[in-house]
């Protein structure tokens, strides 16, 4: 078998226009195909038509051993883009194209470091892969089926983009559609109309101010307020006298949701016809599973200062963190995601994959370890990088 290329790997995930959903059954039949060509079974579940992949190596649970069992977790699908950006190209260390930083290229070097650790035989790895991360779909997604199945493991990574940086935290979603009322009137006299889509600016502009909205917490200086919809009016002529909108609220860990709904219902005007949230993640540093993959980053990455970061964006670590399985987003080098140059480091890839594979070989020792000991198992009595040898810092990022 040749030598496995995590970048090459990467170019072919990025040449399918996961945005549809013909596209997301291809990529998948080539992933299934790729692992299974290398002597990994798969198992493939539907969700909602379509394919969920669930692929394991390491120690069997029928050995009757109580070893861990880590997931990686990462998404086929991506959001919409031109057709010239499913072209992959190489730009320097950059790997160009839609989905190249969230998540083909971390999915791809998952996919070539389950491979590498398919001969251990202390760690249970399970790499899941999913089609709809990306999805708006609130009520049925299909990481919460993996993770109800019994599949969630002990641990699990999301290929998130975080720059090898580890996310510990995350903001939560409470996402609305707010309605507001006005009055109908002729165009040519709006005076004597009350605009409603003038209104819902006003009642966006007061969720702005309000007192959630200027809070801060240890990774995060202020919550996240966006406007992401409007709409109202029926006719050029006439002054609209209903408007509705979508506005994207992700708030603090520690913050209370309902809390924030009982501010905005005090706005007058605003009336909240659905809502939906998404929790907050947030997982201890003091975790051992998050010691060793800091450790693990330290050691594959000599010259990577290593930090615990807040994500302001969401992602599937919340299903995992909903079942009580402690869950962080960890992702290669890049930018851009969602955008028109979106891209990610090559070089990065090759280092997110050797980290991956240090992490599941450091893994064991780090379960043995004292919960208060901050010595790394290897160093000989150095300290090991505690929260990166550095400090704590928010990124963007995560579910759109």
């Amino acid at each position: 078998m040749a030598l496995i290329d995590e970048l090459t790997l990467a170019e072919r995930l990025i040449s399918y226009d996961t945005s549809k959903p013909e596209e997301i059954v291809a990529a998948a039949g080539f992933v299934k195909g790729w692992l299974e060509s290398r002597d990994i079974e798969v198992r493939h579940h539907d969700h909602n038509g379509l394919p969920v992949l669930v692929a394991e190596v390491g120690p069997p649970a029928s050995d009757g051993g109580d070893h861990p069992c880590v997931a990686f977790h990462g998404h086929l699908d991506v959001v919409p883009a031109e057709p010239e950006q499913f072209h992959p190209r190489i730009e320097g260390d950059r790997l160009v194209g839609r989905g190249a930083y969230d998540m083909k290229g971390g999915l791809a070097a998952m996919m070539c470091a389950l491979k590498d650790v398919e001969r251990q035989t202390a760690v249970r790895v399970r790499l899941i892969c999913v089609p709809d991360e990306e999805s708006e779909e609130i009520d049925e997604r299909s990481t919460d089926g993996v993770v109800q199945r019994g599949l969630g493991g002990n641990f699990a990574i999301t290929g998130e983009p975080t720059n090898l940086h580890i996310g510990v935290e995350a903001k939560g979603v409470l996402a609305m559609l707010i309605e507001v009322r006005g009055r109908a009137a002729h165009s040519s006299t709006p005076w004597l109309g009350d605009n409603a889509v003038l209104k819902a600016v006003d009642v966006f502009r007061a969720i702005e101010s309000l007192p959630f909205s200027r809070e801060s917490s240890e990774m995060f200086d202020r919550p996240s307020i966006n406007l992401g919809r409007i709409e109202g009016g029926d006719a050029l002529n006439k002054v609209p006298d209903r408007c509705r909108m979508a506005v994207d609220i992700r708030f603090l860990p520690g913050q209370d949701p309902e809390e924030i709904m009982g501010q905005i219902a005090r706005i007058p005007e605003a009336r909240v016809t659905k809502s939906f949230i998404f929790p907050p993640v947030s997982v201890p540093r003091s975790n051992p599973y998050v010691r060793a993959l800091r450790d693990a980053v330290a050691r594959a990455i000599p010259d990577k200062e290593v930090m615990s970061v807040g994500r302001d964006g969401a992602s599937d670590a919340v299903a995992f963190m909903a079942a009580g399985i402690p869950a962080v987003e960890f992702g290669p080098d890049g930018a851009g995601h969602h955008g028109p140059e979106e891209w990610v480091s090559v070089s990065s890839l090759a280092r997110y994959r050797r980290s991956l594979v240090s992490f599941v070989r450091l893994l064991p020792i780090w379960l043995e370890r004292p919960a208060s000991a901050d010595v790394s198992p290897a160093d000989n009595g150095q300290v090991a990088a505690e929260d990166g040898r550095g400090g704590l810092t928010a990124i963007e990022g995560g579910r759109s």
